[in-house]
């Protein structure tokens, strides 16, 4: 379950279908911790499925008794809007508050130090006298500390603005907080170095990347592979020459042959030895199949060695299997096979990847642990002579681009670099960097630099906020709702040199996210942090999140309308988008200038319209709906405000890297991926949407293209599907819709053209999709 912001049902309190909703999925979430914890075979992991069965539990309980309210942005009785919830996946809160529960170490050694009881209260009151405020004042000007959930910059905040001479302002933030001093922590985490300059970000600490490293243990397979080619394959090499010394190349022995003494005796001592490393080597079975070469081998020589004659079926199995030996590798010391066994010799003396992990995570110990690195190839180059002599390793031996690729996710440099060299792989994993990056742009309306420094550690902490599940078109609680943020407001000075960097900073980063991944939805926590931003920097950017369609209730906020208006202005006219899906963007035009009237009456009515509008697109009718049926209008909305696209362009000015040619490409690729996998996957309908919001970024790119370069792509895209003949058959019928509408032509009401055999391509359906014939083969 998705849970975002300016979304939901239409009136308050959640009606009784949601509530219900909310409390089978819960209940599905217990059953599914419950199963974990019982029959994991991961102690660690049951051990955070029990975790979650408390959570869930705590969950249901709220619900049951009326203490939480889910849906609302204040779920839990007695806490304020600002306080952070601990929230569980769907957006649910459990009741407890992430500040709160038993001290933690930094706070206990804190009452230590003050000679205070351990307790938050009198922890919370001594750093209001001259000792506490001192020592706050400290960490202020050092830069030593840490904002891990918000609340910790709320102490620092009183600290700071006592020091600037507001104390009326420092006496309101202190009653704001002191009727929750007894259960939250205010306090923040001292630490060893001040936190990383802004501009340049990375996806792990060292610290990290050093425990992902140490966690590696020997691959089974890689290891069992090493034992058949460092122990069986040798091995069968002397099983096979005895025999040759018995048989000759050709695997005869005539019925009732009796071996010399000597012979027998040798075989003797293999077939001891046998059972020695059977004993020493098990983690490879394959030598003990007794209808394989070696086992028939084997097998026979224990006969032999107890002194009994082979029969004719035995003698024909042993011809076969010597024969087939020396037919594959050739003979025993014969160049052909011994060009085979020192390759496979030199593969079995590769040092395991876990031994050269613990030398690579040996190597990043010096480093400071909290933050990312600079450079990655000092510690990933090949084994140095004194490693060699301390770990036993060959010198020189490589470290694995496995391991390679760990340690460059602690890699730290400007966002655009790791995405274009691979470090950050997809538009999610970007936007878990992003507020590294915003959090500086954020505070810079400070001129304090302790308290700009505060203020980005406070929105770092802040975009760690889990969101809730909201209804009633509620929108999450933003940073400037804390209390402490309120309290310095008046101090932010933003001029035009920060908003014309913060309005840089959205374009560059937009434009990231539009290059490197075009046929992605921009994800929800990019969407907050680009509208982030976008205040700050004074632009009128309506950007819209991605809804759920499980909780969705039929209304849209506002600035659903106000984002198609400005598609409307940028695709209207006879735009291929336009055209391709059907969009009266003349209309939508008109109806974005209603929504933006000063009469209530007026910009709602809009508003009404514009939800009636996507619903007649999807074929829907008013009131309730199921799933499938919210996600068939959620994607209208979505193909009327391009979903963020027309609003990058139009108000960030953002012009991808390339051109919009070279994106319609890429984004083709993201359509040929989930169909691919989609086909490969037991439950393709997933893999189908996120195929058609790619196919709808690509034809708003190719809308963007000059006439000649969109002539190119579309004659590039069926050779181009034709690569993979199953995906190409599937998207066939959308390849030739487009091309349809590119030449001219039009859709009929249920998307089709020429008797059905071109398609407009969409994601949500409540029947078959035209695109998952069953069954998929």
């Amino acid at each position: 379950m998705n849970t975002h912001a300016g979304q939901q049902p239409p009136t308050s309190p959640p009606s009784p279908v949601s509530v219900s909703v909310s409390g089978a999925y819960a209940d599905r979430q217990l059953a599914r911790a419950f199963t974990t914890a019982l029959a994991h075979p991961d102690p660690e992991t049951r051990q955070r499925a029990q975790e979650r069965m408390r959570g869930w539990r705590e969950v249901l309980a709220g619900m049951a008794s009326g203490t939480l309210r889910i849906g609302s942005r204040t779920p839990v009785e007695g806490l304020p809007a600002w306080v952070t919830p601990e929230v569980l996946h769907g957006g649910f809160a459990t009741g407890a508050a992430r500040a709160g529960g038993p001290l933690r170490e930094h706070e206990t050694e804190a009452a230590r130090r003050a000679g205070v009881p351990a307790e938050r209260a009198a922890l919370f009151a001594h750093h209001l006298t001259e000792p506490g405020l001192a020592a706050l004042w400290e960490l202020l000007d050092s830069g030593r500390y840490e904002v891990t959930v918000p609340e910790e910059a709320a102490l620092l905040t009183v600290a700071w603005l006592v020091r600037a001479g507001e104390p009326e302002a420092a006496l309101e933030l202190v009653g704001a907080l002191r009727p929750f001093a007894d259960r939250l922590g205010f306090l923040p985490r001292p630490a060893d170095r001040p936190a990383p300059a802004a501009g340049a970000v990375h996806r792990r600490t060292v610290g990290q990347v050093r425990a992902a490293l140490a966690g590696r243990g020997p691959n089974g397979r890689v290891e069992a592979q090493r034992e058949a080619l460092a122990v069986w394959r040798p091995f069968a090499d002397e099983l096979l020459f005895h025999w040759l010394e018995f048989t000759g190349p050709e695997g005869v022995v005539r019925p009732g042959a009796a071996p010399g003494a000597g012979w027998v005796a040798r075989g003797r001592a293999l077939l001891d030895r046998y059972e020695r490393l059977a004993a020493e080597h098990p983690l490879t079975g394959r030598h003990r199949d007794p209808k394989g070469n070696e086992g028939i081998l084997r097998g026979a020589l224990a006969e032999l060695v107890a002194g009994r004659a082979l029969d004719a079926r035995r003698a024909g199995l042993v011809r076969v299997a010597v024969t087939g030996m020396v037919r594959k590798r050739g003979l025993p010391g014969s160049e052909r096979h011994a060009a085979v066994r020192d390759t496979q010799a030199a593969q079995a003396a590769l040092p395991a990847h876990h031994a050269l992990a613990a030398v690579v995570a040996d190597r990043l110990g010096g480093l400071p642990q909290e933050s990312g690195t600079v450079e990655v190839a000092p510690f990933t180059g090949p084994v140095t002579a004194a490693e060699a002599r301390r770990g036993g390793l060959p010198e020189g031996a490589e470290v694995p681009p496995s391991l390679r690729r760990l340690v460059g996710s602690a890699r730290s440099a400007p966002l655009g670099e790791l995405v274009a060299t691979g470090v950050v792989p997809s538009a999610e994993a970007m936007a878990e960097l992003v507020p590294q990056l915003v959090a500086a742009e954020h505070a810079a309306v400070h001129r304090d630099p302790g308290l700009r420094e505060l203020m980005a550690a406070n929105y770092r902490a802040f975009r760690d906020r889990r969101s809730l599940l909201l209804v009633d078109l509620a929108r999450q609680v933003r940073p400037e709702e804390l209390p402490w943020v309120r309290a310095v407001a008046r101090h932010a000075t933003g001029n035009d040199r920060t908003r014309a960097a913060a309005r840089a900073a959205a374009r560059t980063l937009a434009e990231t996210a539009v290059e490197h991944f075009p046929g992605t939805l921009l994800p929800n926590p990019l969407v907050r942090e680009l509208g982030s931003l976008a205040r700050v920097s004074d632009l009128g950017a309506p950007l819209v999140e991605e809804l759920a369609a499980d909780i969705f209730m039929g209304r849209f906020s506002p600035k659903f309308l106000a984002s198609a208006g400005i598609a409307a202005e940028l695709l209207g006219g006879g735009s291929l988008y336009e055209r391709y899906y059907g969009v009266d963007y003349a209309a939508v035009r008109e109806l974005a200038e209603t929504g933006r009237s000063t009469r209530r009456g007026a910009a709602d009515g809009a508003l009404s319209e514009f939800a009636r509008l996507c619903r007649t697109r999807a074929g829907r009718g008013p009131g309730y709906d199921s799933v499938a049926g919210n996600g068939m209008v959620i994607e209208q909305a979505q193909i009327l405000t391009t979903h963020n696209l027309a609003v990058l362009v139009r108000e960030f000015g953002v012009v991808p890297g390339g051109g919009w040619a070279a994106a319609a490409r890429r984004a083709f690729g993201t359509v040929h991926r989930t169909t691919e996998r989609a086909g490969r996957s037991p439950y393709p309908l997933t893999g189908l949407k996120d195929a058609a919001y790619a196919w709808r970024q690509m034809v708003f790119h190719l809308s963007l293209c000059g006439e000649e370069e969109r002539a190119e792509v579309l004659e590039w895209l069926p050779g181009e599907a034709a690569r993979r003949p199953l995906v190409a058959s599937r998207l066939a019928p959308a390849l030739l819709g487009l091309r349809h509408v590119a030449g001219g032509g039009t859709f009929d009401a249920e998307g089709t053209a020429r008797a059905g055999r071109a398609r407009r391509l969409t994601g949500w359906t409540d029947a078959g999709h035209w695109m998952r014939p069953d069954p998929w083969k």
